[in-house]
């Protein structure tokens, strides 16, 4: 009986293994690419959350376009997240500004992802635009074309054909790439 009931148990917990699902984020104020991929590494939906500055069409302050924009993005991902399962989170580290409102929306998108970590109590790894193109094509200079053709191969990708979508879901799936080798969530977790 305890033997059976251990059994159970042992079965229960590798279901959930297979069950578990990896939000991979290229992460954006524009243009956010997210890919979900599974612990067997398919990748099981991939899409791009599109936002806009709205605040000279609407007459609004800068300030409110941003906070309505980062609550978007927001919606999107929680619902991401709840849709598939998700049990951790894979997000390139954002980098680099040529502006100071440049430098605001990098960190407002790292705070995002970070916030909705913590919050969701979900495990989060970073990584660094440079290390995954190094690790992807060997090269720290990588064109997105050259990007979405090595995801092209390594993965099968519905892609949408639309071009800013497309390289989104390509670096968010390149981040995957890298962390599959690289994790130690996913290396415990498989």
């Amino acid at each position: 009986m305890k033997r059976e009931r251990h059994l159970l148990e042992v079965e229960k917990t590798i279901h959930f293994i297979d069950e578990i699902k990896i939000l991979a984020n290229d992460p954006s104020f524009t243009a956010w690419g997210w890919a979900v991929i599974d612990m067997q590494g398919s990748v099981v939906d991939t899409g791009c959350i599109k936002t806009e500055p709205m605040s000279q069409k609407l007459r609004i302050r800068k300030g409110d376009d941003m906070v309505h924009r980062i609550g978007e993005i927001n919606y999107q991902l929680l619902k991401v997240i709840a849709e598939n399962n998700i049990q951790i989170i894979l997000s390139e580290l954002p980098h680099g500004s040529q502006n100071a409102k440049a430098a605001v929306m990098i960190g407002a998108v790292a705070g995002i992802i970070q916030t909705i970590s913590d919050c969701k109590g979900l495990p989060i790894d970073w990584y660094s635009e440079g290390d995954v193109k190094k690790h992807l094509l060997n090269k720290r200079s990588v064109t997105k074309d050259e990007t979405i053709k090595a995801i092209s191969e390594k993965y099968e990708v519905q892609w949408t054909g639309i071009k800013y979508k497309d390289e989104a879901v390509a670096d968010a799936i390149a981040i995957y790439h890298v962390a599959k080798s690289q994790s130690p969530l996913l290396k415990m977790n498989v």
